[in-house]
């Protein structure tokens, strides 16, 4: 298992139950007591989290995971979700506008081989991965940067948006709840995403089967402004439906 997705791993154990022990980390991870160690030390150097004797304990309430250490989470599911979003724009789109995230991610790499694209994001890694690219046109919205999301999120992000046109947006999102909408973890980045929904004439969530049923603290859109809502087969059927009740078609993808 690569470091940063143990380190993951204890945030994601901190998140739930506030306190970590070694022991039980080492077997869980399948690593020594001495890399757990070495793994505690470095998150709380970076503050994330306290050292106790014998483990560590929550640095405060830990709403979010810092996205480098959500990028192995889910990751076959959501390198499916990507690769039958990109097949869902069709290719006379020439526009796509992309937030932040680990799915996001996940499909501008799919999108990446692409010609003829001009792709708008407000998301930093993603920027950073397609301006090599000679085939891509990008546009990078202004903002300030949430380490959290590596997004620029504000008033100069949401001015960009506000004067462009999209043919497709695609919104990874936080949770998916049939009364709660899309949502995510802060107000301000919700705003944003915002700002890029209504940019596009056509909407598509992608999110894995453990968002759904989920709702972050800020709302970005209800259900029914997404004409498509991709996610993978651990989704339960009943929440697949009633989403699809509201709106959008609900494409289930197989993890391999």
């Amino acid at each position: 298992m690569r470091q940063e997705d143990r380190l993951g791993q204890i945030l994601q154990q901190l998140n739930q139950h506030g306190t970590v022990a070694v022991l039980d980390l080492a077997a869980q991870l399948e690593v020594s007591e001495a890399t757990v160690r070495r793994d505690l030390h470095l998150l709380q150097e970076q503050k994330l989290l306290t050292r106790t004797h014998g483990g560590a304990v929550a640095s405060g309430v830990l709403y979010e995971l810092p996205m480098r250490y959500r990028g192995g989470q889910h990751y076959d599911a959501k390198r499916a979700i990507a690769e039958a979003a990109a097949q869902l724009i069709p290719p006379e789109a020439t526009s796509i506008g992309l937030n932040g995230g680990t799915t996001t991610t996940e499909v501008s790499r799919a999108l990446a081989v692409r010609s003829g694209l001009r792709v708008v994001t407000n998301a930093l890694n993603i920027a950073s991965e397609l301006a090599v690219r000679s085939n891509i046109e990008l546009v990078v919205c202004g903002g300030s940067a949430r380490a959290e999301s590596y997004e620029l999120v504000g008033p100069l992000a949401e001015l960009t948006l506000a004067n462009i046109n999209l043919d497709i947006a695609v919104i990874g999102v936080d949770g998916v709840s049939a009364a709660a909408g899309f949502t995510t973890h802060h107000e301000v980045e919700a705003h944003t995403n915002r700002a890029l929904v209504r940019a596009a004439e056509r909407v598509i969530v992608v999110a894995d089967s453990s968002k759904v049923g989920r709702r972050g603290f800020a709302k970005i859109v209800d259900i029914s402004v997404a004409s498509d809502i991709v996610t993978d087969s651990g989704v339960d059927p009943s929440d697949a439906a009633e989403l699809e009740r509201l709106g959008p078609t609900v494409h289930v993808v197989p993890v391999p």
